[in-house]
């Protein structure tokens, strides 16, 4: 960390005490955790055009969540642009997430428990009142497939040009928009004290299509019936069918 970044992050937290990179570090960002005195922060840093116009967005996100304590988030502390790279500090929070906790769980009952709990999470996010901060013109879904588009012109997408123009025409049958998360997978919620608790990676959030955020959250356990009857004990709201499971888990998301 060259000394003018440690100088705008200091004026944000206080003298630092130490910088550690943490490990499993995901293709987007690269994360530390830094510590001034008895306070812990986790500094996320994008290099990527794409990625730093992510976490501009999480930076927003986490700023008008502050006030809504309702949605479990971290605690957003600041933002740092420099001419190549992008930072976020936000607070260090302890636990893990869903996918190593399912990892490490002894016993069938734990995994059905935590998945039990996912699903009470995701249900509780997609039922809290829509809050103003987050509304916006236009279809979320017609603005995902403009997006989808300029990705793949960018050449940063898995999805190609047959599949977004299949996207285009067989949108599926519009339901009540609700607030989500917008990248809801195992990787992006967090088990704290063995209790799925908080959501992280929140650039996403906004006003959707709630059926985006459950086909991606039971995307890694589509062919374990156990996992996903105990998903579904938790969010009882709605469950999508195969042809909504396909038409966002294996094609909208390709593009992001």
């Amino acid at each position: 960390m060259d000394n003018q970044l440690k100088k705008e992050i200091e004026a944000v937290v206080g003298k630092l005490n130490s910088i550690t990179l943490l490990p499993n570090q995901g293709c987007t960002s690269s994360v530390q955790q830094i510590t001034t005195g008895r306070n812990k922060f986790l500094l996320k840093t994008s290099y990527k055009e794409k990625y730093r116009e992510w976490l501009k967005s999480e930076a927003e996100v986490l700023k008008k969540l502050a006030s809504h304590t309702e949605i479990p988030v971290p605690t957003y502390y600041g933002y740092i642009e420099e001419a190549d790279r992008s930072h976020l500090i936000m607070s260090f929070e302890a636990g893990m997430t869903l996918t190593s906790a399912l990892k490490i769980a002894d016993t069938t009952t734990e995994k059905k428990a935590l998945m039990k709990g996912f699903g009470e999470l995701l249900q509780k996010l997609h039922e809290t009142k829509p809050i103003d901060l987050f509304n916006h013109r236009g279809d979320w879904l017609d603005n995902q497939l403009v997006m989808a588009e300029r990705y793949l012109e960018m050449g940063e997408a898995d999805g190609n040009a047959e599949l977004l123009n299949k996207l285009k025409s067989t949108k599926p049958i519009p339901v009540n928009q609700t607030i989500i998360h917008g990248d809801c997978t195992a990787d992006n919620v967090l088990v704290v004290d063995g209790k799925v608790q908080m959501f992280i990676d929140v650039a996403g959030v906004t006003i959707g299509d709630p059926r985006y955020d459950e086909s991606l959250a039971i995307s890694r356990f589509i062919d374990n019936e156990v996992l996903i009857k105990s998903f579904y004990e938790g969010y009882t709201r709605y469950k999508v069918s195969k042809e909504e499971y396909s038409y966002f888990d294996e094609g909208l998301y390709e593009f992001f």
